[in-house]
């Protein structure tokens, strides 16, 4: 389980230093159901930074360096095309489309055969978020766009696990993503009272929804994203996040997902490229190392909550994985008070 919400922070806070606090029943501070990508993405600092209408004529092209974090693009009339350098081929965008770039490397976003090319930081900029930005007259190519960034100490490795382009074409994608790129588009082009913020939370929504487009697509090879689009994989994932303390077993996650025991471990092994056990000690790693860092709760109250009986048998499985005990994670991670 990841900590949710503010108010999950601070209650695990107070019943940390509540006299009447039992450690056993540490886990019950947590909802009734969980999801893993909900847990995982909750892990980050997922900001939505710069979404802007774009409302384009005819040959014109867009120049964007390379940037950290994920871009993301949505056609809502019109054609385009994106290329990444040194990617092959570009992409075709079509009315519908929805893509995402994550960052590292330049990129074009064009139409016909540009007479001009333009900087597109120095170009968008020019008009306040939330606002539709006009190029060569427009009238032929309409959309949004946008940027996500992701902070924290598990940024990374989150976003190691997301491709370089996932394209959710428009015969791809179901009701709920349409319904998130509409709204976006709504609120950027008829600004109201309170469209700043709602504009924020429909990109996250977006976001969301390409990638639960993505999943059902089928398109994503390996690791625990692809794991999420594969049922009996994902209900074993689940079970997993739902009770990271229970001391799980291959048999019981097979179990959980439907699926004699050897052929789940090789599934499982297959598609993550990791065992079942590996990936749970790696969960309960990033857990605990988010807990130390985000609650006054003790070593061993947080060993205990991600599934380990004693605090020394929590601080060995620790220093392997962050080569630092809990108390010089915790320590090295604090900035010093002035």
């Amino acid at each position: 389980m990841a900590f949710r919400h503010v108010l999950q922070v601070q209650q695990y806070r107070r019943h940390a230093t509540d006299p009447m606090f039992d450690r056993r029943n540490i886990c019950r501070y947590r909802p009734d159901m969980t999801d893993p990508l909900s847990d995982i993405l909750t892990l980050v600092q997922l900001n939505s930074y710069g979404f802007r209408g774009l409302d384009a004529g005819s040959d014109w092209g867009l120049r964007f360096p390379p940037a950290d974090g994920i871009r993301c693009f949505a056609i809502d009339s019109g054609e385009c095309r994106l290329a990444l350098q040194d990617a092959g081929s570009p992409v075709a965008l079509k009315p519908g489309d929805v893509i995402l770039v994550k960052g590292g490397a330049a990129m074009q976003l064009y139409a016909g055969t540009p007479l001009t090319w333009q900087d597109a930081i120095a170009f968008l900029t020019q008009v306040p978020p939330g606002h539709v930005a006009e190029l060569n007259g427009g009238g032929v190519c309409q959309g949004i766009g946008g940027f996500f960034s992701l902070h924290g100490h598990h940024a990374a490795a989150i976003l190691a696990a997301v491709p370089p382009v996932v394209h959710i074409r428009s015969q791809d994608h179901k009701a709920a993503l349409q319904a998130s790129v509409r709204r976006l588009i709504v609120e950027l082009r008829e600004p109201r009272p309170g469209s700043d913020l709602l504009a924020g939370h429909f990109a996250q929504a977006l976001l969301i929804e390409a990638l639960r487009a993505h999943l059902e697509a089928g398109q994503q090879q390996m690791g625990w994203l692809a794991a999420l689009g594969v049922p009996a994989l994902n209900r074993a994932l689940t079970a997993m996040h739902a009770n990271v303390s229970h001391r799980w077993t291959v048999a019981e996650l097979a179990a959980a997902a439907r699926m004699s025991r050897s052929s789940f471990a090789a599934h499982f092994e297959r598609v993550t490229g990791e065992t079942p056990m590996d990936y749970l000690t790696r969960w309960r790693m990033t857990l605990a190392s988010h807990r130390l860092l985000t609650s006054t709760l003790s070593v061993g109250a947080i060993g205990i909550s991600v599934g380990y009986s004693s605090e020394s048998a929590f601080a060995v499985a620790f220093k392997r994985s962050f080569d630092a005990s809990p108390s010089q994670y915790r320590a090295q991670s604090v900035p010093a008070k002035p």
